[in-house]
């Protein structure tokens, strides 16, 4: 089974190599969601976005997951790492949807994912989960069906938002 420091690895090494390529702008966003893995959570967190253009985004993320199994609070640690895609050309609203495809990891699970994102702000995806090791939360196992519904809000829109 995969464990968590190989997982990280091989993410980063992917990004990493495809980031060396171009030249790439980077867009900080702050995401909250509602993530289903066995039992309800619900996330806080940060993205960076890294586009050199608009056919092809990369994201980066890390958030908290916060949920109760069996009546005991309890909060896991998230990074994620997101391909957004769309080569739809000589449309009006151009780029307004966008596939994806990424991975998501806690200390307590691994989950490849897939979904679709509405101008990389509103985001729903789903995947499947497998567990790292014999670890679950508070006696709950982690595995099986993930689904996840984040908004990512950029940090240029709320700085304008309080000029």
């Amino acid at each position: 089974m995969i464990n968590a420091r190989s997982a990280i690895a091989i993410l980063s090494v992917f990004f990493l190599s495809t980031f060396a390529k171009a030249q790439l702008t980077v867009h900080k966003m702050i995401s909250v969601g509602y993530t289903y893995q066995n039992q309800s959570f619900g996330e806080v967190g940060g993205k960076l976005l890294f586009l050199k253009n608009d056919d092809v985004i990369y994201r980066l993320g890390g958030s908290a997951l916060m949920g109760s199994a069996h009546s005991q609070f309890a909060i896991m640690p998230k990074i994620s790492a997101d391909v957004l895609l769309n080569f739809e050309k000589n449309v009006d609203f151009n780029h307004s949807y966008y596939f994806l495809m990424g991975a998501e990891g806690t200390n307590k699970y691994f989950a490849p994912k897939v979904g679709v994102t509405l101008f990389g702000i509103l985001d729903l995806t789903g995947g499947y989960a497998f567990p790292i090791g014999n670890s679950g939360i508070n006696g709950k196992e982690l595995k099986g069906v993930n689904v996840n519904f984040t908004l990512n809000i950029p940090t240029v829109f709320i700085h304008d938002m309080f000029k």
